[in-house]
């Protein structure tokens, strides 16, 4: 395989983890919406911060992503508990630790802290879902001996399916009682 055709391959298989990663977010946001309109939730997903580089006029411009170190989702629970979370998604065997940026993993950190719901939703192939809790993302060196998770690792952390499609990724969390 030529050099030409690597990079080729290596361009469209970004694309298609791009649009994966695209589809995975748009099942949790359906997900919020569903416990949003059932009174259990309300999440939204963090905009994203942009840095403007060029004005192409006519309210239109060229800009990047500016590193970001909040996480994907915030919101609250009924109650008044508060929830921080990560989405992660992978076409591979395992889930590596790193998929949390530094910034990002501060900030589940403090969240978990302060009593907040933090957690890490995967998903493997788009088929596999799963809610791993903060304080067993951040210690997989010491509960597996490696900084990845397999299927079978985040097995106890399945996410099931519901009603039309929903991913039911806030099951199990306790409504905080005042």
């Amino acid at each position: 395989m030529t050099k030409t055709e690597k990079a080729l391959l290596l361009r469209r298989q970004n694309q298609l983890n791009r649009h994966q990663g695209a589809n995975f977010e748009e099942l949790i946001k359906s997900a919020c919406e569903y416990y949003r309109g059932r009174g259990v939730a309300d999440i939204e997903k963090t905009p994203e911060e942009m840095k403007p580089l060029k004005n192409m006029g006519a309210g239109r411009f060229v800009a990047v992503y500016v590193k970001k170190a909040q996480a994907d989702f915030k919101g609250f629970l009924r109650g008044g508990r508060a929830v921080n979370f990560e989405a992660k998604h992978t076409d591979t065997p395992r889930m590596e630790q790193d998929r949390v940026t530094p910034e990002q993993a501060e900030r589940l950190e403090r969240a978990f802290t302060y009593g907040a719901a933090a957690f890490v939703v995967c998903s493997f192939s788009g088929r596999d879902f799963f809610r791993v809790p903060w304080e067993v993302w951040r210690s997989m060196r010491a509960l597996y001996g490696h900084k990845y998770m397999t299927v079978q690792e985040a097995e106890p952390f399945r996410v099931p399916i519901g009603g039309p499609g929903v991913l039911l990724f806030l099951e199990g969390l306790e409504e905080r009682k005042c």
